[in-house]
């Protein structure tokens, strides 16, 4: 039953890191690396990251720096940016990229904070079906006699008490990147 445990919160904290990585992908208004994580560089016919080929760095709130550590690749990265989906048009001086992140309007941010939402009930959703595998595998257990009554009641509630600790962990985390969205 431990074993049954130990994986059914191993499986929600991925769904954790999963969602703190989806957040940190969105743009709101504010100068942030992780932006370019999706933009690949065809570098010598292999698509590379474009932190691996460069120097990213954000310079003020709302700028954000790429310097090549190989000129010859600064025209392929301008490129990689302008046809992602990141909507920021880069500026190349020769010798770096400049990505000048516009403040965002009212209604942006409310579209933002819409799918912030949408994001952690998705999170919450995945938590719970960890949380439906997880009583299965623990009244398969009992059916084979590898359970006693009492220890699946009691794996049932431990399994639910870890669900709610991750789906309060999910909420926490979901409100504070819509109050970062809507104080910018």
């Amino acid at each position: 039953m431990n074993e049954q445990l130990k994986k059914a919160e191993e499986r929600m904290g991925r769904r954790i890191d999963h969602l703190c990585t989806e957040y940190s992908e969105i743009r709101a208004g504010r100068a942030n690396p992780a932006v370019l994580d999706k933009v690949k560089v065809d570098y010598y016919g292999a698509p590379t990251p474009v932190n691996q080929l460069a120097a990213v760095s954000v310079t003020e709130a709302r700028t954000l720096t790429i310097q090549p550590w190989d000129m010859s690749v600064l025209k392929p990265i301008e490129k990689a940016i302008q046809k992602s989906d990141i909507g920021i048009n880069p500026m190349n001086d020769g010798k770096l990229i400049r990505l000048v992140f516009p403040p965002l309007t009212e209604d942006r941010r409310k579209e933002i904070v819409k799918d912030v939402q949408h994001i952690a009930e998705d999170t919450k959703v995945q938590i719970r079906n960890v949380r439906r595998d997880t009583i299965e595998k623990l009244k398969a257990m009992k059916k084979k006699g590898e359970l006693t009554e009492d220890d699946l009641k009691l794996g049932e509630k431990k399994t639910q008490d870890l669900t709610d600790k991750y789906i309060k962990k999910t909420e926490k985390i979901s409100a504070d990147k819509q109050k970062e969205i809507l104080e910018l």
